[in-house]
């Protein structure tokens, strides 16, 4: 089973617009140790602020999209089998551990509740990782973090972070950004002119207000970005956002006619 590791090595400045004081918060969190909790709705910049923030702190960022199937050993590591024999792979939480990085749990509650008791004893003031199979006993080098992050909507009782597991974090809440930050990151993630961007933040915002008729999930930040840049590459507006905004929040026919009604009443074309 594979697990998505993504390690930020780029020299350029990964782009994110603060909302509130989340950059000062998580920077205070890094250095005085403490692990993090970000909860939100899907596509409010969760896993960007986190990259950000990686590059900010010049360390390494592994990140693991958390589910059904992961396994303690997806997160530790295994023995496998080469040409020369059995050897101990480490797993990205692992890598992070002894590298010092930053190791990203996206959409913890996913995960089996066996799996993530792995993290408690990092999660408090021991900072251990113990490697049963190795007999390892790492204590993390310094500047390892640990974070996770999840979407509050998705929470019942059989997915949901246990409190002896929550109460070990710093958290933090996000939503979605103010219009006039959500218009600068559309226009500055996508090329579109100001215009374009405020039609597709207003078009976002009153589709969010029927996020309690019949849908999972709000129109995300990233999906207003997606449509202008349908837009961006020639496609008309109103296709645009049928195929980012409408068709992607629901497959209940109903319901995406209901969205699309929305859309022509709040998009205007050149």
């Amino acid at each position: 089973m594979s697990v998505e590791i993504a390690v930020n090595n780029s020299e350029d400045a990964l782009y994110y617009e603060p909302q509130n004081n989340e950059v000062e918060l998580f920077s205070h969190a890094y250095k005085h140790q403490l692990p993090v909790l970000i909860k939100g709705p899907t596509g409010c910049g969760k896993t960007r602020f986190i990259a950000a923030m990686a590059e900010k702190l010049n360390r390494p960022l592994y990140t693991v999209s958390c589910h059904d199937d992961l396994t303690a050993a997806d997160l530790v590591g295994r023995h496998l089998i080469g040409p020369e024999g059995t050897y101990w792979q480490d797993g990205p939480l692992t890598r992070a551990v002894r590298e010092g990085g930053i190791c990203y749990l996206d959409e913890v509650v996913e995960a089996r509740k066996d799996t993530t008791v792995v993290l408690h004893p990092l999660a408090d003031d021991r900072r251990v990782l113990p490697i049963e199979r190795t007999g390892e006993y790492l204590e993390a080098a310094p500047g390892f973090m640990l974070v996770v992050s999840y979407n509050p909507g998705y929470q019942s009782l059989i997915k949901g972070m246990k409190p002896s597991t929550r109460q070990r974090f710093v958290a933090m809440k996000f939503d979605y950004p103010t219009p006039e930050v959500e218009t600068r990151i559309v226009m500055k993630e996508s090329g579109a002119d100001k215009s374009l961007a405020e039609q597709l933040v207003r078009l976002g915002g009153a589709l969010r207000n029927l996020k309690d008729h019949d849908l999972e999930e709000a129109a995300s930040t990233r999906l207003l970005i997606y449509a202008a840049k349908l837009v961006v590459g020639g496609i008309d507006v109103r296709q645009a956002c049928y195929a980012a905004m409408a068709e992607p929040l629901s497959d209940d026919d109903a319901t995406v006619a209901a969205l699309k009604n929305v859309i022509d009443a709040c998009v205007i074309t050149a």
